[in-house]
C-alpha cells in the first residue's frame, strides 16, 4: 500500500474471467482489520451505488466481483483464493459465494505473476478457495516456455477467440453444507407465505443452486434479461423461494434481514426442456444442440450468461435419478450442454453414490481470461489511518 499527500495507492489488477471481470487484490496491500479492508475495497468499486461512477465497478453482479490473493495457506496449493461479490445496493461485500469464472483469471494472474514454474504443455496452478476451503485446479496452456494467450476457444457472452483454460473443481460435493444434497433428497417442496408450492432441487457442488421448473413459474424458460428483469412478481416469487430454501437448509436465517444483494447463497436457477430460441446476440439456438435451457438469478436479476459453479450443479444434478435436472436432460451423461442468454455452455462432472450421498470427484469447464490492465486504485486517506500505510511508497508488498 502507497502513501501520496491526501490520497493513498493500491497496487490494482483489473481481469476478465470468463463472462465475468474484476479486480484481483494482493491481501499484502490492504488493512488486516476485515472492515477496514472492506471499506477500502468499497470505496475502490465506487460501491454503494447501481452505477459504480465514482469507482472501478462495471455497475452490474458480473463486473463487480473480486479475488483476494495471498500467500498459500494449503499445503498442496500454489496461491489463496478469495472470491467477493461486490454489493451495488449496500455497503456489504458478500464472502459466502464462490466464482469459476474469477478462478480463470487468478490462475492465469498467478502463472503471468510468476507464483508457478511454467510447464508444458499445460501448467496446472492449484488455488486454495477460501470461500469453499476447496482445491481449483486451473490449467493455463504454454507453448515455448511462454504462455499461449492465441487460440480457437470461444465461450459464449465474450467475443473472440483465444487459447483454452480449464478450470477444474475437485471434491465439490457438499462445499458448503456437506451434503451434495443437504436434505437427502433430490425433489424437495417449498411452500411460500402466500401458500404457494413449488417443486426444486436443491444441489450444493462448487456453489448451491435451487433449481425451479419454468412451467411452474408460469413462463417458457427462453426469456432474456428484458423479460425476467422486468417481471417484478417473478423476481419476488424467485426470491421468496431463494429464501425459504435458504432457511430449510441452514444457510439463512432471519428472513427479514435476507436481500439479493447481501446474501448470495442460495443461487437460483430456471430450467426448462431443450427447445429452440434466440440469444441476447441475436443468434439461434436449437433444441438439439443442448441439453437443458437455463436462466440464472445473480443479486436479484438475471446473469446474462450461466456462472460457472452454478453449471457445475446442473452437471452434478443432472447425474442424480429423480432431480429436476434429471427428469429434464434424461440422461446420465457426465457432459450437460446449458442453453443460456448468450449462448452455449459445455460442462462435465464426475459423480459417484455413497451411503448416504453422492461424491463429486471433479467437475470442469473451458474459460479464457485476459489482464486488462495494471496500475494504482486511489482512496481517500480519510478511510484509512497513517499506521496502515506503508512508510515507504517506493516498496511494494509480495505474496
Amino acid at each position: 500500500m502507497y502513501s501520496y499527500k491526501q490520497i493513498h495507492q493500491i497496487p490494482t489488477t483489473i481481469m476478465r474471467g470468463g463472462t465475468s471481470k474484476g479486480l484481483i487484490l494482493r491481501v499484502a496491500d490492504l488493512p488486516k482489520e476485515p472492515h477496514l479492508r472492506d471499506q477500502v475495497i468499497l470505496r475502490i468499486y465506487g460501491s454503494p451505488d447501481y452505477s459504480q461512477i465514482d469507482g472501478l465497478g462495471g455497475g452490474t453482479a458480473l463486473t463487480s466481483k473480486l479475488a483476494l490473493v495471498g500467500p498459500a495457506s494449503h499445503p498442496d496449493a500454489h496461491i489463496d483464493y478469495t472470491f467477493g461479490q461486490v454489493s451495488l445496493e449496500k455497503e456489504v461485500i458478500d464472502y459466502k459465494a464462490s466464482c469459476g469464472n474469477i478462478a480463470a483469471a487468478v490462475g492465469l494472474y498467478a502463472v503471468e505473476e510468476g507464483y508457478v514454474r511454467l510447464a508444458e504443455p499445460v501448467t496446472s496452478v492449484r488455488l486454495y478457495n477460501t470461500n469453499t476451503r476447496r482445491i481449483i485446479a486451473v490449467e493455463i496452456p504454454v507453448r515455448n516456455g511462454q504462455i499461449q494467450y492465441n487460440g480457437d476457444f470461444s465461450i459464449a457472452g465474450v467475443p473472440g477467440c483465444s487459447s483454452k483454460i480449464m478450470v477444474n473443481f475437485l471434491d465439490s460435493g457438499g462445499t458448503f453444507t456437506g451434503k451434495t444434497l443437504p436434505t437427502g433428497n433430490p425433489l424437495d417442496r417449498i411452500k411460500l407465505a402466500d401458500g404457494r408450492q413449488f417443486e426444486v432441487s436443491i444441489i450444493d457442488s462448487a456453489n448451491i443452486l435451487v433449481f425451479v421448473r419454468a412451467e411452474d413459474l408460469g413462463v417458457k424458460g427462453t426469456e432474456l434479461c428484458d423479460a425476467i428483469n422486468g417481471n417484478t412478481d417473478l423476481l419476488n416469487t424467485l426470491e421468496q423461494i431463494r429464501i425459504e430454501t435458504g432457511v430449510r437448509i441452514g444457510v439463512l436465517t432471519d428472513r427479514a434481514k435476507v436481500s439479493p444483494s447481501t446474501y448470495a447463497l442460495p443461487k437460483i436457477s430456471i430450467v426448462a426442456s431443450p427447445q429452440d430460441y434466440v440469444t441476447m446476440d441475436n443468434v439461434s439456438v436449437f433444441n438439439k444442440e443442448i441439453d437443458v435451457v437455463a436462466r440464472y438469478i445473480s443479486m436479484g436479476f438475471l446473469h446474462r450468461a450461466f456462472a460457472v459453479s452454478g453449471a457445475i450443479a446442473i452437471a452434478t444434478a443432472a447425474q442424480i435419478q429423480g432431480t429436476i435436472l434429471n427428469q429434464i436432460t434424461n440422461s446420465n451423461k457426465k457432459g450437460v450442454r446449458i442453453g443460456h442468454p448468450t449462448g452455449v455452455l459445455y460442462v462435465e462432472a464426475t459423480i459417484e453414490q455413497t451411503e448416504q450421498d453422492w461424491k463429486v470427484t471433479r467437475a470442469a469447464v473451458g474459460r479464457t481470461a485476459r489482464r486488462l490492465m495494471d496500475g494504482y486504485a486511489y482512496v481517500p486517506s480519510s478511510i484509512l489511518d497513517a499506521e496502515t500505510v506503508s512508510d515507504n511508497p517506493k516498496v511494494t508488498s509480495s505474496i
